[in-house]
């Protein structure tokens, strides 16, 4: 996704769709199994049968592009910011919000529309049904935009430190939070509290990055190596005992976790920038149009596995080979889908954003 305050970075578009698949394989593989449940016998597979993390990456990539844009810039207009993150989400997430309370029309009540502003609370219409529920992280998102400013505003001023000092009061917070809430797993996912750290974690990547950039790609290849194993290892110890649908709703780890699975995918981030992979020009382009349709394939692959599931059932059974055919049909189904609803919905409010960074001297601007 090309931005009007920095030059464009297209391993970040590679990264979008990353984290997009993961999500993607996660709600693919447990409705298509009919087994929502943990698999600490797969470990292995940690990134589809654990795939929800993908949405930690996604975090984590947010706070490391913005505060890359802040870096790069002496000032951000609050105003003009704010005005491009709605023109970003709003529209698509509207569609979705519609569709939502049109499937649920029966019990729908007019103080539902306050869910606008809080979708990954109480009983928010885009999560009565599978087919809209990816929505709830919006709002996570959204709160962070509320803030961004502010916090780049301090961290600039105050150094990294400023975020640090930021995670270990969020430690206190989510320590007392889990004692506080007896279904502290779900908590701890899906609100702001259990979360935040993942954006300023990404923020502090985009500083280090910016830092030690040439160390980076010096090394980046070796580090990428790295980055992918710890981040297998990560999602392996998180399949084996920390599952998000472990039957235990009450893990005392996850007060950590969210940290620690920020943690990797922000090492990944950097060693991915670093790295460079030559990818044929054909992939590379192919990853960057993917990262550009991410956002509207995350909202909509849950209705479409939805859709495809209950019009076609599962083709040829549930076995390993049935599996990975339908998974195709329904990934290529859902590119379509997320092309169709990039262009029509998104991108005529994607061109009327504006520049809301004032450039450093260096830039030259």
């Amino acid at each position: 996704m090309k931005s009007r305050n920095i030059a464009y970075i297209p391993e970040l578009d590679h990264l979008r769709l990353l984290a997009a698949l993961l999500v993607f394989a996660y709600h693919f593989f447990h409705f298509y199994r009919g087994e929502w449940r943990s698999y600490p016998d797969l470990p292995f597979l940690g990134l589809i049968v654990e795939g929800h993390t993908g949405v930690g990456l996604f975090f984590v990539l947010s706070g490391f592009i913005f505060m890359t844009i802040a870096l790069a810039n002496s000032e951000i207009d609050y105003r003009s910011f704010m005005r491009n993150r709605l023109l970003r989400i709003a529209p698509l997430f509207l569609v979705v919000f519609v569709v939502a309370i049109s499937i649920g029309r029966d019990r729908f009540v007019a103080t539902d529309l306050l869910y606008l502003f809080v979708t990954n609370l109480g009983g928010a219409p885009t999560s009565w049904h599978f087919a809209t529920g990816p929505a709830w992280s919006i709002s996570v998102e959204f709160t962070f935009y509320l803030v961004f400013p502010f916090l780049a505003a301090a961290t600039l001023k105050r150094g990294p430190l400023y975020l640090v000092k930021w995670l270990a009061l969020l430690l206190i917070i989510k320590l007392a939070a889990y004692h506080a809430t007896d279904n502290s797993r779900h908590m701890l996912y899906s609100t702001l509290v259990g979360r935040f750290d993942q954006f300023l974690i990404g923020m502090l990547a985009a500083i280090a990055y910016a830092r030690f950039q040439t160390t980076i790609q010096r090394w980046g290849r070796p580090l990428l190596l790295l980055a992918a194993v710890v981040v297998l290892i990560g999602v392996g110890i998180q399949a084996r005992w920390l599952s998000f649908l472990a039957p235990e709703p009450k893990q005392p780890l996850w007060v950590i976790w969210g940290t620690i699975e920020a943690g990797f995918w922000a090492v990944l981030v950097v060693a991915y920038l670093g790295a460079r992979v030559p990818w044929p020009d054909f992939l590379h382009r192919a990853f960057c149009r993917g990262g550009e349709w991410s956002f509207s394939f995350y909202m909509w692959h849950a209705l479409i596995i939805f859709a495809v599931h209950q019009s076609l059932g599962s083709i040829g059974g549930t076995g390993a080979l049935a599996l990975g055919m339908n998974g195709v049909m329904v990934l290529s189904v859902t590119l379509v889908f997320a092309w169709l609803s990039y262009n029509l919905i998104e991108a005529p409010f994607l061109d009327m954003r504006s520049r809301y960074g004032r450039p450093t001297a260096k830039d030259g601007l």
